[in-house]
């Protein structure tokens, strides 16, 4: 089975997680780092990295409000998931909402400094992403 790559995207940066080969659990694997807003880089980075993990599949965090729309920053990440989609690259919407915060909540518990946090709250946040994934795409 090929690898699964959850991804976290920002405005600056990449988060990125990546699955075991059995698809089960999700760890942390890489930040990529950007202009702000230069999502030609972005893409160019994580393409990369897809190849890097022969990844087939990605599942991307759709950030969406708390009443369900889609603002701003998820139509960008929707215009981010159709490139991939354009070469041939399976691309899974995920609803977002709170992982961030639950990345977050998680380094406070681990005592991380506030220097760290930052270095690798993108990952944890795309950690998040794709673990949700594995688990409701495991039920069964």
């Amino acid at each position: 089975m090929n690898r699964i790559l959850g991804f976290d995207l920002g405005s600056k940066t990449l988060g990125i997680s990546i699955s075991d080969p059995l698809g089960m659990i999700a760890r942390a694997l890489t930040t990529v780092r950007f202009q702000s807003d230069d999502y030609d880089d972005a893409f160019q980075q994580a393409m990369a990295v897809i190849k890097e993990e022969k990844a087939d599949t990605i599942v991307l965090g759709l950030p969406k409000h708390m009443n369900g729309d889609v603002g701003e920053r998820g139509e960008i990440s929707i215009a981010f998931s159709k490139r991939f989609e354009d070469v041939g690259i399976k691309v899974v919407l995920w609803d977002e909402r709170l992982t961030t915060v639950a990345a977050n909540r998680i380094l406070l518990e681990g005592d991380v400094s506030r220097k760290k946090r930052k270095k690798v709250i993108d990952q944890m946040a795309a950690v998040q992403i794709l673990q949700s994934y594995l688990d409701y795409s495991n039920r069964g």
